[in-house]
């Protein structure tokens, strides 16, 4: 082997970090197949960064096997840049919120990554539902009764109450992520028809929603929020930015003042 080659070394000068308005982090179950795609969609793109870190998650959805996300939730949250400031970190599970609690998937994404603010698709939901004085919704869930009446019962406990639920009664991540927009349409619609609800909230950062919502509000004149939906707009109202995708009457109201909550 002959003389290595000389080598030039060359100073640089450094650019701002991407996310110049804001810096944001999302955990994502391993088994997600639809939530990173929707925040991109919704999240504006100039000078705002979107990280994100995954999460080991079962194939098949049970109170268990949301349970057992809680022993990785820091570390998947460890995984996000070290040297950046997050304004926002989420976790991108409406159920395993309701089986972990809220204030401990808070504390324990903090543990992770010390973000100025987190969030999750339950304090989303409860954060929309005050902002709009919302206290009945009909409830749409894909999963099984058993995983879904944890979830309801949570936010029951934040003032919101659920006299109406349905379900696609399925189990496996990979088949509620390919659930269509007309089946979700469906539902939803004769859920409100059945009257006592002022919404309807499309539940799971699985299912697909975003492309129906609209719709569904103007056939029914009810309001439609999803667990994407309620959580991108969290985010982009907690880092004081403006959604660039504006998805449903939650969407087109203004900002609210933080300072209020």
């Amino acid at each position: 082997m002959g003389p290595l080659a000389m080598e030039d070394v060359f100073d640089y000068t450094v650019a701002p970090i991407l996310g110049r308005r804001a810096v944001l982090g999302m955990v994502v179950l391993q088994s997600d197949e639809t939530l990173e795609h929707d925040l991109r969609r919704i999240l504006p793109q100039e000078d705002v960064a979107l990280y994100v870190s995954r999460v080991p998650s079962a194939e098949t959805v049970s109170s268990d096997s949301l349970a057992a996300m809680e022993g990785h939730l820091s570390d998947a949250a460890a995984l996000m840049p070290p040297p950046l400031d997050f304004d926002v970190l989420g976790y991108g599970c409406t159920s395993a919120t309701s089986v972990i609690g809220a204030g401990r998937v808070a504390e324990l994404l903090r543990k992770g990554c010390p973000a100025t603010h987190v969030t999750d698709p339950l304090s989303a939901l409860v954060a929309a539902c005050r902002h709009m004085g919302i206290t009945r919704l009909a409830f749409l869930s894909p999963y099984v009764p058993e995983v879904s009446s944890r979830l309801r019962a949570a936010v029951a406990a934040q003032g919101v109450e659920s006299p109406v639920f349905g379900t696609f009664n399925e189990a496996r991540e990979h088949a509620v992520a390919l659930i269509d927009g007309p089946s979700v349409t469906r539902a939803a619609t004769a859920l409100l028809q059945r009257g006592g609800a002022e919404a309807v909230f499309l539940s799971c950062t699985n299912l697909r929603t975003l492309d129906v919502i609209d719709a569904i509000e103007a056939e029914t004149g009810a309001v439609a929020l999803s667990s994407n939906q309620v959580m991108a707009w969290h985010m982009c109202h907690l880092a004081g930015i403006a959604p660039a995708l504006r998805v449903g009457r939650l969407m087109a109201e203004p900002l609210f003042d933080r300072s209020a909550e």
